[in-house]
């Protein structure tokens, strides 16, 4: 069937469903398992609903459903990725059909980083009266069997919600049962989809006429109260800004303040200004929904969109609280889901472009030090994948050291760990470096739910012996790593990567170095046999 299956290729693709008769007969069918996420959402710290501001990302490009909708990847070559998901809480997939489903390779690629991904549930124009007239103004029975096939959507497919946009002018009846159909859907998701979520967009008013407001009032806070959170317009000024948050009491963290990347009508920032509208939401301390940072690919271009979405994010940074990874194992080779060649144990074994963002590991966050240290992605030359992670930048004269941190983690620290890395220093004098890695700890006793870059100092810093070959048995293993911890409990807080020089000079000595892969492994989980795959089935086999 061609929703399924690309008409020229036969490959199984990522689809939409057009108003609402195929909403209503939507059913799950044996060739939907294609589109099924593969990859649960990570558990991170701290929790989505932690009381500090979050970071929506909405991604709205060129009416979706572009290379990414082939589920098992495509020949595409410099392709739109996103990967800076530490900095990020929520990704929405938007087109403007008016069921959007996201590309299940989105909800892999986010799910492995922590993030939940919403849909995208959209009504416009004389064509969204009618359909809002015929589910909203039939009542109880026609807008709970909207909002019963929509958590049904979301829990098949295995993504996280729905943003609701109701973009057209709605009739008394309709507007009277928006609220329940809000309530409903919510109360739907929430039962049907762990940590489910519905975000309203800020667009009709609670007499029926569609006028965007750009703040939260009296005017649409009934379906804020209906809901999960509201997605503000984005021609806002700093007295809206101020009088939302006086609106939104506790709930200041669900309001989610637009801006748009392309700085679309009258705006406070956009492009690489964007910092500035970050600045003044995170004043009054309300959440952000960035809307369309594919502005970086589509108008600057793609020959640098590496290069330019590290400075965009870099710029932004200090806005976007992070999130830290809280379950071992952690494993990545810092592979981005696309590529110019496929490598394999640091070998280039297929050259010629891929896009799959199914395939993209588990990301860093991307430090940078203005002069002394920059963080990228190098497609040039990779372990696993399709690239490895560039570490460029100096040693201040006297120094002997650099450190860069990688990954936050936030978990209680197993007694013994097994860290492995790869890498290869790069320049006309690698020897004269040594690379290593240090993680840190503080003790437990503290329970942080800020940004995980304002923590205390750690109270334990660990420089992992270093096995000068990989052990034949892991039992080995733990009995040289045995220590005991005399009842101090600590916990995990910082990876991060250690560059020395050799010799101390007083000159400033560059570096580059590629790290390949690291693997964090809580020993006693990585002795234990792994459970027996059980259960396979094969389907949509065809010999040709």
């Amino acid at each position: 069937p061609a929703r399924y299956f690309d008409t020229k290729t036969t490959e199984p693709i990522s689809f939409f469903l057009t108003g609402l008769e195929e909403l209503l007969a939507w059913q799950p069918n044996s060739n939907d398992e294609f589109n099924v996420s593969a990859v649960p959402l990570a558990k991170r710290q701290p929790p989505l609903h932690s009381g500090r501001p979050r970071t929506l990302v909405c991604h709205d490009m060129r009416g979706g459903y572009l290379e990414d909708r082939f589920i098992q990847g495509s020949a595409t070559r410099n392709p739109y990725v996103f990967y800076h998901w530490r900095y990020i809480d929520i990704f929405v997939y938007f087109s403007h059909h008016t069921v959007t489903i996201p590309p299940v390779v989105w909800t892999n690629a986010a799910h492995r980083n922590s993030v939940p991904v919403l849909g995208t549930f959209i009504t416009e124009w004389t064509d969204g009266e009618k359909l809002c007239e015929a589910f909203l103004a039939g009542g109880e029975e026609a807008y709970g069997a909207v909002a019963e096939q929509l958590a049904r959507i979301a829990q098949h497919y295995r993504f996280d919600g729905w943003l609701v946009n109701i973009e057209n002018k709605l009739s008394a009846a309709a507007v009277g049962n928006l609220p329940l159909f809000l309530q409903d859907l919510t109360a739907r998701v929430h039962s049907a989809v762990p940590g489910g979520l519905v975000i309203w967009y800020d667009s009709v008013l609670k007499d029926g006429t569609l006028r965007w407001q750009n703040e939260l009032n009296d005017q649409n806070r009934m379906f804020f109260d209906a809901c999960d959170g509201l997605f503000t317009n984005y021609n806002w000024k700093e007295e809206q800004l101020e009088h939302t948050q006086r609106l939104a009491g506790p709930r200041l963290n669900d309001v989610y303040v637009g801006v748009d990347v392309f700085a679309r009508g009258d705006v406070i920032g956009g492009g690489f200004d964007t910092d500035k509208s970050l600045r003044l939401i995170r004043q009054f301390g309300l959440s952000a929904a960035i809307f369309a940072p594919g502005w970086v690919y589509e108008h600057l271009g793609k020959e640098n969109f590496l290069q330019n979405e590290n400075r965009f994010w870099g710029s932004l940074a200090e806005y976007l609280p992070t999130h830290s990874i809280c379950t071992l194992p952690l494993t990545t080779s810092f592979s981005l889901g696309m590529g110019t060649s496929t490598f394999l144990d640091g070998k280039d074994e297929d050259s010629g472009p891929w896009y799959d963002l199914s395939a993209q590991d588990i990301q860093p966050l991307y430090p940078e030090q203005q002069g002394t240290l920059s963080t990228s992605c190098c497609l040039q030359d990779a372990w696993c994948g399709g690239s490895s992670l560039q570490l460029q930048g100096t040693i201040p004269p006297g120094e002997e050291r650099v450190a860069v941190r990688l990954f936050s983690l936030q978990m209680p620290a197993p007694p013994k760990l097994f860290l492995t890395l790869l890498y290869k220093l790069e320049g006309p004098q690698p020897d004269d470096f040594t690379v290593a890695l240090e993680v840190t700890t503080w003790d437990s006793g503290i329970c942080f739910e800020g940004n995980p870059t304002s923590l205390p100092e750690p109270n334990g810093r660990y420089h992992p012996r270093f096995l000068p070959a990989p052990p034949p048995g892991l039992a080995k293993l733990l009995a040289a790593c045995h220590r005991g911890s005399h009842g101090w409990t600590s916990r995990l807080r910082d990876l991060s990567l250690i560059v020395s020089r050799q010799q101390p000079s007083l000159q400033e000595t560059p570096f580059t170095c590629l790290l390949g892969e690291i693997r964090v492994l809580d020993t006693a989980s990585v002795a234990a046999s792994p459970p027996q795959v059980q259960g396979v089935t094969a389907s949509q086999l065809w010999w040709q």
